[in-house]
């Protein structure tokens, strides 16, 4: 136990030299964009007379400051396109980045995880759980859409559980693609001798193809997590329609609208009525009855606003009436007349998902690229004793009652409640 503490103590300290001699003898002033600029000349003229020296030099630099997590890895890139080429400086600057990281990943893991680990064991459970499962395609999303400093999943890595070896190869392998369009920018910047070299062509699309990588790398991973998902689906040869929305509520009708504007060919499946919820048992419904009550409000309370007190008859059942109107009303709008006018293909049955391309309606096969869940929820009956042996209400039946009830326990303070 003694010699572990030891070692941990001894890496911290030399860690921690390191960045002291970082900061004493200013060496971020060699890391920027003037410097490497200023030296080009003489780094390519001593990398001819001493080839050697100079890939082992530059790999000790690159190797330590990426071990360390010091500044300046995206300047040592551009570098290695300077002094070493492209296809040289690509395998020079790949391995020495994916060995730094390894190497910050490891020290991570020797200092803090059985600390970690063990104070955070029941919490990491499903954490070294998903690590085990889908480590490596994260650590490779990671690396190629680059959303943490590398610095920052180097050591955040390290406390997990994904093998060194894996972590290297998915390394090495994930950062590839930025470090090659770096690289080659710095094969550029090398050939800049006059203030028109900045313009050209080349240069123009090495750091455009920079600032594009994020967006190149989101592309790529969703094709990957796509194929790893529906690759074990059989893809039908004809597809009917470009969309399928299951659920004929406020979600599912606004994703018919759009996607029939945009002149998509879509299916709507509905089981009950269209307009869901929000028309039929909850906001339309609502909103009206909400509506009377404050309509009688405000005539108890006509003294407070300058008239004499008033008084008002009502029967419940009218205003029940009301609301069933008010529905009635709006119904059109939500209504399959008005969608199929759109262009949508509504079809009234149960859905079953066959596959992501295939649903099943009425005994037919559909066939699709995309489809859209929204069936919304319905109410949640708990199981308390005695509860099945008296007609309780839901937002589903509640607005069929046509007597005020004297008396009502509601069970549940969200919206709908």
């Amino acid at each position: 136990m003694a010699s572990k503490w030891l070692g941990k103590i001894s890496l911290v300290s030399l860690i921690i030299t390191l960045i002291i001699v970082y900061q004493i003898f200013d060496l971020g002033q060699y890391l920027s964009l003037e410097s490497l600029k200023s030296n080009q000349a003489l780094l390519n003229s001593y990398y001819l007379e001493n080839p050697a020296y100079v890939i082992g030099l530059y790999l000790l630099i690159y190797i330590i400051s990426t071990a360390v997590s010091l500044p300046g890895a995206a300047i040592l890139t551009l570098a290695g396109g300077t002094i070493f080429g492209f296809w040289m400086g690509l395998v020079i600057v790949s391995f020495a980045s994916t060995i730094g990281a390894t190497l910050a990943f490891l020290s991570s893991r020797y200092l803090f995880r059985d600390l970690i680990q063990s104070k955070f064991n029941d919490k990491l459970v499903s954490i070294n759980h998903g690590i085990k499962k889908e480590g490596t395609l994260y650590l490779f999303t990671l690396r190629l859409v680059p959303v943490f400093p590398f610095f920052l999943v180097n050591l955040v890595m390290g406390l997990t559980s994904i093998k060194t070896l894996s972590y290297f190869f998915v390394s090495q392998l994930g950062m590839l693609p930025g470090t090659a369009i770096f690289v080659n920018a710095g094969t550029q910047l090398a050939q800049i001798n006059s203030l028109k070299d900045i313009f050209s062509l080349n240069l123009l699309i090495s750091f455009a193809l920079i600032g594009v990588l994020p967006l190149l790398s989101k592309t790529i991973i969703s094709w990957i997590k796509s194929r790893k998902h529906l690759g074990k689906f059989k893809k039908p040869k004809k597809i009917d329609y470009n969309m399928i929305v299951i659920g004929g509520g406020a979600a599912g009708l606004v994703s018919s609208y759009i996607a029939s504007a945009v002149k998509a060919k879509v299916a709507l499946i509905e089981k009950h009525k269209m307009g869901g919820d929000c028309l039929n048992t909850g906001c339309v419904p609502s909103k009206a009855l909400i509506r009377s009550a404050k309509i009688l409000n405000y005539f108890k309370r006509a003294n407070e606003f300058g008239f004499e007190s008033l008084t008002v008859k009502f029967e419940f059942s009218k205003i029940m009436e009301r609301v069933q109107k008010v529905i009635h009303e709006i119904a059109p709008h939500d209504s399959v007349e008005r969608y199929t006018q759109l262009g949508v293909d509504c079809i009234k049955g149960e859905a079953q998902i066959l596959s992501p391309y295939e649903v099943q309606v009425n005994g037919q096969i559909l066939t699709t690229r995309n489809i859209v869940i929204a069936t919304g929820a319905g109410p949640f009956v708990p199981p308390l004793p005695g509860l099945n042996e008296v007609s309780y209400l839901t937002s589903d039946n509640v607005w069929n009652l046509k007597l005020l009830p004297k008396k009502l326990i509601i069970l549940g303070g969200g919206a709908i409640g």
